[in-house]
């Protein structure tokens, strides 16, 4: 009996795996999972785990896993039908009623797979072929050898017009099954009317087979191999068997390595990338928990079936214009489908790079650290809001609040929707006396952390998150790093973290030939900045910024009325006084701050100091320097006494 896929999610929605597992093993809760012995071997040290979350078994010790139908299937030697009768039955679904329309279009989709099938088997054994050898070539340039192109079933079109229709057709398929299952395009007819023969519908193209949530191959998508080749990305059409707004590549696949995961970011969600490579590459670098939408925006049923896996799954895009984009479109779809238990996370990638870049270069260890510091989808609502525009005016400012609340309001979930809005509000609030601190005072309002960040993500205090913004999109922006780089330098930041980006940001601008997160970071894992680098890696990445552009000179301005190190002169002064008159005014735990200030200004290449003293003379930097011989005396006149 052919039973109809809402009927199957239904009953496995009804089904709590482990009630149907625990008849016949005995199950120990650890963690959010279950674990016994297994019953597919004998075994003394459990291997046997349970995911009710996830409805899906696996067996280590034999690596056999499915759901609740395939383990009656196993234990009891029922067949699938007589599974799905027991499990209904058992928890009160009714069967479903097929009719013999329904039992011909089950037949019909079952022919339809297997030539899809055979297909995938041909394009397999075309990428081993001589004519092959662009594509071989094109792999092993992305870093996929022979074993790469097995496990992930991986394919080549040949360059002809029928050479798939031909091998198909004389294996018994009909024109017209072939087209159904979308592997032949059928053209219009020709100016004299005329019927004109179907073609293949990939030509000359690296084939990547799209598996359903069966694991057997349904569609494909393709890669073109010709330098303007126009799609670079082509799919299968939709057909019977196949609608790309409803699957996701490497579903399964993924879902089986992500019940491996017991701990950690990877082990909440699925891992959703771009596109197929970057899937690939990642699963190839020992993260396979990798998915991909196919060529479209991520939908609400892809959502859906990203939650089926895990409730927090991690949408991973590159750090360019169009990735950031993407990522918007993912956080206003996703919006209204909130829930308890239903959220996503986002990682945006430095440098306009992809995930393949990422493991190519900097290697699985540097990818892993960045999922792991994946921030909330409320961190991306709010960085976008804060960025649309300059809050320079009390208009703008009433702008930026209502589009929050706007965005917050879509969500459906009551419960969900108020914890937003609260969250937005008090950011708000804390926004607002950032603004609002006089300068020379930082640190005014109490340190906070906001209550969404997530368990992934390291935040600092209020005053600390908008230094840790003037920073990082300073870094981000040579110009606005120039030209902001006195005030900037001159900044106090409550977190020292966010202190130490800043100084390394200095270092690396000018001791190295460009200025980016990555040797920021390195910089500072020399320095053994580990949380430092967290924050670095965590916050959002933005886009270079023109110094004459509105958000340029908003985060001028931003800077030019962060609190500075007022303190600072007072302390060059005090100490100039102490040297003059023998009198010792600063604490140890004063002068100790100063002592910090004047290594960390020593170990800085091109200082705002160093600036003054080679820049032509002006009263300022006159004073600025006096003080700083000052200081530089009492110093050595404060070590010599402690000497003696």
């Amino acid at each position: 009996m052919r039973f109809p896929e809402e009927f199957l999610d239904e009953l496995k929605s009804r089904v709590r795996l482990s009630d149907v597992v625990g008849k016949k093993v005995q199950l120990k809760k650890r963690g959010k999972d279950w674990v016994g012995l297994s019953p597919f071997s004998s075994e003394k040290t459990p291997s046997f785990y349970v995911h009710d979350d996830r409805g899906f078994y696996k067996c280590f010790s034999t690596q056999k896993s499915g759901d609740a139908i395939t383990f009656l299937m196993e234990t009891e030697r029922l067949t699938f039908a007589e599974s799905v009768e027991k499990l209904a039955r058992d928890y009160g679904l009714e069967l479903p009623k097929q009719s013999a329309a329904e039992q011909q279009q089950y037949k019909r989709r079952t022919t339809l797979i297997e030539w899809v099938e055979k297909a995938c088997a041909f394009f397999e054994d075309q990428l081993r072929r001589p004519g092959g050898a662009a594509a071989r070539e094109y792999l092993e340039r992305r870093g996929f050898g022979p074993e790469a192109w097995k496990r992930h079933r991986i394919g080549f079109s040949p360059d002809g017009w029928r050479a798939l229709s031909d091998h198909l057709t004389s294996q018994g398929a009909s024109l017209e099954e072939l087209i159904e299952a979308g592997l032949l395009v059928q053209p219009e007819d020709g100016a004299d009317g005329k019927a004109r023969a179907p073609w293949d519908r990939f030509r000359n193209r690296v084939i990547f087979p799209i598996t359903d949530t069966g694991n057997r191959v349904i569609a494909f998508g393709a890669r073109t191999l010709e330098p303007d080749g126009k799609p670079k990305y082509l799919n299968s059409s939709d057909s019977p068997l196949f609608h790309k707004g409803k699957t996701l590549y490497r579903y399964m696949a993924a879902r089986e390595e992500m019940a491996k995961i017991k701990e950690g970011p990877l082990s909440q969600g699925l891992l959703v990338t771009e596109g197929y490579v970057d899937a690939i590459a990642l699963a190839e670098a020992g993260i396979g928990t990798a998915v991909a939408p196919l060529g479209t925006a991520l939908t609400e049923e892809q959502l859906e079936l990203l939650w089926r896996a895990g409730p927090e799954p991690i949408l991973c895009f590159d750090g360019d214009a169009a990735g950031i984009r993407a990522a918007w479109r993912a956080c206003d779809r996703a919006l209204p489908m909130l829930e308890p238990g239903k959220t996503l996370y986002f990682v945006l990638l430095p440098d306009g790079m992809d995930p393949d870049d990422v493991v190519r270069v900097r290697g699985a260890a540097a990818m892993r650290d960045m999922l792991a510091g994946a921030r909330p989808l409320v961190d991306l609502l709010w960085n976008r809001e804060l960025e649309a525009e300059p809050l320079d005016t009390p208009e703008r400012r009433a702008g930026f609040e209502a589009r929050l609340m706007s965005a917050a309001g879509q969500i459906k979930h009551e419960g969900v929707k108020k914890a937003y809005q609260q969250e937005l509000r008090d950011r708000l609030y804390w926004h607002a006396r950032e603004r609002r601190s006089p300068p020379g005072k930082p640190g005014e309002a109490p340190a906070r952390t906001t209550g969404m960040t997530g368990k992934r993500g390291v935040s600092p205090g209020p005053t600390g998150l908008a230094g840790l913004r003037l920073v990082v999109r300073a870094l981000e922006s040579p110009q606005i790093m120039e030209q902001g780089r006195e005030v900037l330098f001159r900044a106090v930041f409550d977190d020292p973290d966010v202190s130490a980006i800043r100084d390394a940001s200095f270092y690396v601008y000018d001791n190295t030939e460009m200025l980016d997160r990555h040797r920021v970071a390195a910089h500072l894992r020399s320095l053994g900045r580990k949380r430092a680098i967290e924050l670095l890696e965590t916050f959002p990445v933005g886009q270079p910024m023109d110094p004459r552009s509105n958000e340029g000179r908003e985060l001028l301005d931003a800077m030019g009325r962060f609190p500075v190190a007022r303190t600072l002169v007072a302390e060059v002064q005090a100490t100039k006084r102490a040297d003059e008159e023998g009198v010792e005014l600063m604490s140890a735990a004063h002068q100790a701050r100063i002592m910090q200030k004047v290594i960390e200004r020593r170990n800085s290449s091109r200082s705002v100091v160093d600036e003054a003293i080679t820049s032509p003379a002006d009263d300022g930097a006159q004073n600025l320097r006096n003080a700083i011989g000052g200081m530089g005396a009492a110093m050595e006149s404060k070590r010599s006494e402690d000497r003696s």
